[in-house]
Formats: structure tokens, C-alpha cells, sequence
């Protein structure tokens, strides 16, 4: 993945729904049924990280915390309309901040569904080491946990995230393999994707941890992404030019539910990355949020369009 474009976003870009700067008609993606429901337990986090985009931190609060109750009804709506579900999705924030996620993964592992936990994997973490061996002995390789090391080098690591940050992933990453967990690792792509993987190989090997660096989905490299420099925007016709289908666009399969600070219940989101804008807030049901989404955001182009790059299988 080549270097951001430093230039600033030309004004007017990505601001009509149906047509791009140019006049050309947008890109839209239509609902192909639900595969991965998204689950935001809130904001807050351990720590503060220099380009986190859902700006996560121990202070903000903007998407609260969410319960089991308030999930449950999401899982019940699609299994009632024969939504093609397959993973539900847990993202932060550091979701191991939420005493409630363990009875979350309860409640979806036990209707069979895969889950998917993104985590720093540092003290949050540690503190439900309990709750998760108990999940693990009882559902075990349908519970997937995804550990975010930013590079292979710790410095590198560690200017994002702290100083001591990547030790102490480290050895939470260590932890799991450890306990027989089934483990990804997420990492950044912007110092260039065959550098990064071979970095990671060579941890890998070196701790023992049993991940292949070339498995794009064990080890996933996502692009960077800063909605104030400039990207092209994606018109109805890029799809043929860049080779690119509408079904492989993570909000084709996917949603986000998040609950707002102060709000009084849930609301689905088109995605994960874009979780501040109004615009892409599609209702308080599946059934409201069965709809096409304009790609009308600087991430659509640069994480999905451009980059490639989904949150999940």
C-alpha cells in the first residue's frame, strides 16, 4: 500500500449522495443479506492511539456501552427474517472495557453463530481471562480473537500506541496461544504489505505463535485511512474499471450496531468505519437497514474501493 496522499480533500467531494464532484452518478451498494453483524461495545479505551479512527480513548464515551439485552433482539430479527448470518463482530473502543462482553459471546456463540473479538489485547483483556477459558472450553474454534499489532517492530508499534504497548501485547497474544484460542493479528499496511508480512513472519516463528503471515485473513494489513486527504471519489463505472464487484464490499454483507451516548437504544450503522456521520445511519432494525448505501465517504473509496480491505472474512 503506497503512502497516503498527503494532499487535502478537494471541498465539495463526497458531499451529494447521488453524484460525485464531477457530476458523475455515485457508486451505491446494494443490501445482498446479512452475513456479519458488527457490534460496537463502546468508545472507551484503554489507551490512545495517534490515528485511531473512530477517535477511541479512556475518555470518549460517544457510543456507550452496549448489553446483552439490548443485542439480543438484533440476533432474534435476523434469524426471524432468514438473514444468512454467520459471525457477529465485537469492536471498540477495547471491547474487553465492557463487563457485558462475555455474556454478549454467550449469547451468540450459543445460537451457533462464529464471533469475532478485536482487541489490544492488554489489561481489559487479562482481567476476563476466566470468562474467556470458559468460553473457549465451551464453544472453543467458533470464537475467533483478533489481536491489533500495528508492526512486527515494537518501536514502530509503539509511537501509534504507547510506549510498552507492544510488550504487553505481546504477551497477551502470548497468553492465548497459550490456551489454545484461535488468533488473528491485524497490522497496518502503509509500510508496504510484502515488508510487513515478512516482519511478521519472523516474529511469528520467534514466539511460537501459530499464524501464517501470508494468510491475508489470519494476518490482516488494513490501508490507512484519514478522511481529510485527498482519494478519488467511486462512480457507478469504476466497478468494471478497477475489476471490482458491489457484492464485495463489506457494507453489501455487513452492519454495525452501536448505541449512541445518551441515546435510547441501538442503531445499525452501514459500517464499522464510518460511525459519527449521520448519513450513515440506516434505522433501529434490520429491516430498516436493509438498504442500498451510497459510498458517499472518503473510507468507502480508500479502505474498500481502492484498498481492498474488509473487516471481516
Amino acid at each position: 500500500m503506497a503512502p497516503l496522499d498527503v494532499r487535502p480533500l478537494a471541498p465539495g467531494k463526497f458531499q451529494d449522495p447521488d453524484r460525485t464532484l464531477k457530476g458523475e452518478a455515485r457508486a451505491r451498494v446494494a443490501f445482498r443479506g446479512l452475513r456479519t453483524l458488527w457490534v460496537n461495545t463502546g468508545t472507551l479505551c484503554n489507551i490512545t492511539c495517534s490515528h485511531c479512527y473512530i477517535e477511541s480513548s479512556p475518555r470518549n464515551d460517544r457510543l456507550a456501552y452496549l448489553t446483552a439485552a439490548e443485542l439480543r433482539p438484533f440476533l432474534d430479527e435476523a434469524a426471524a427474517r432468514g438473514e444468512p448470518l454467520e459471525e457477529v463482530g465485537f469492536t471498540g473502543g477495547e471491547p474487553f472495557m465492557n463487563r457485558e462482553l462475555p455474556a454478549m459471546l454467550a449469547e451468540v456463540l450459543g445460537r451457533g453463530l462464529r464471533a469475532l473479538v478485536l482487541t489490544n489485547a492488554m489489561k481489559p483483556m487479562r482481567q476476563m481471562e476466566r470468562a474467556l477459558l470458559a468460553l473457549h472450553a465451551r464453544y472453543g474454534g467458533q470464537l475467533t480473537i483478533r489481536v491489533s499489532l500495528d508492526h512486527f517492530d515494537a518501536a514502530r508499534h509503539d509511537a501509534e500506541r504507547g510506549p510498552g504497548s507492544f510488550a504487553i501485547a505481546l504477551d497477551g497474544l502470548r497468553w492465548l496461544v497459550r490456551h489454545g484460542f484461535r488468533i488473528h493479528v491485524a497490522g497496518r499496511a502503509g509500510f508496504g504489505d510484502a515488508a510487513m508480512r515478512e516482519g511478521f513472519a519472523r516474529l511469528f516463528a520467534a514466539e511460537g505463535i501459530p499464524i501464517d503471515a501470508a494468510d491475508p485473513i489470519a494476518l490482516m494489513l488494513f490501508p490507512e485511512m484519514d478522511a481529510t486527504a485527498d482519494v478519488p471519489e467511486i462512480t457507478e463505472a469504476c466497478w468494471g474499471i478497477l475489476g471490482r464487484s458491489p457484492e464485495s464490499v463489506m457494507c453489501a454483507t455487513s452492519r454495525m450496531l452501536v448505541k449512541r451516548r445518551g441515546a435510547d437504544g441501538p442503531v445499525l450503522l452501514a459500517c464499522t468505519l464510518i460511525a459519527y456521520d449521520p448519513r450513515f445511519e440506516l434505522g433501529a432494525s434490520l429491516a430498516e437497514a436493509a438498504r442500498p448505501v451510497a459510498l458517499n465517504h472518503p473510507h468507502c473509496a480508500r479502505f474498500c474501493v481502492l484498498g481492498g480491505a474488509a473487516c471481516s472474512r
